[in-house]
C-alpha cells in the first residue's frame, strides 16, 4: 500500500474489500440504502476501515475477521458481529477458529458480551449452512 493514493482509489479499493469479504450483495444492498444523511458515514466506512486499514499487508485478512470479532464482542455489537462472521468464514475462519476467539473475549471483556455473540455466531454460522 502506498500512501499516495488518491481518496477516490482508496475508496474504490476499499468497495472491492469490502465486497470480496462481505460479499457483493450485501455492499450493494447496505449501498443502496444510503440517504443523503447516511452518505458520509458510509464513504468514511469503506474509504478508511476497507480501503486503508483491510488493504495494508501487516495481517492477512482471516486475522483481521478474527480481531473483528473479538472486538465486535467487546462492544456488544450483534448486528456488525453477524456481519461479520460471514466474512471471517469468507475469509477462511473456522467455526472452532471463532468459537476460541469468542471465549479469549468472554475472559477478557466479560461473560455476557461472548454469550450474546455465541448465540449471534451460532445463529449465523447455522444460516450460512442452510444457505448452501
Amino acid at each position: 500500500m502506498t500512501t499516495s493514493r488518491t481518496h477516490k482509489e482508496t475508496y474504490e479499493d476499499g468497495i472491492s474489500m469490502r465486497k470480496a469479504v462481505l460479499g457483493a450483495a450485501h455492499v450493494e444492498r447496505s449501498l443502496s440504502n444510503v440517504t443523503e444523511f447516511s452518505r458520509p458515514i458510509q464513504e468514511l466506512v469503506t474509504e478508511y476501515c476497507w480501503g486503508a486499514v483491510w488493504t495494508r499487508d501487516g495481517l492477512e485478512p482471516k486475522t483481521r475477521s478474527l480481531l473483528n470479532l473479538a472486538m465486535l464482542t467487546a462492544l456488544n455489537r450483534s448486528h456488525e458481529l453477524a456481519v461479520h462472521v460471514r466474512g471471517a468464514v469468507t475469509n477462511g475462519c473456522t467455526d472452532q477458529e471463532i468459537q476460541e476467539v469468542l471465549i479469549q473475549a468472554a475472559v477478557y471483556v466479560g461473560v455476557p458480551a461472548a454469550l450474546e455473540s455465541f448465540r449471534v455466531a451460532e445463529a449465523t454460522l447455522n444460516e450460512l449452512r442452510s444457505d448452501v
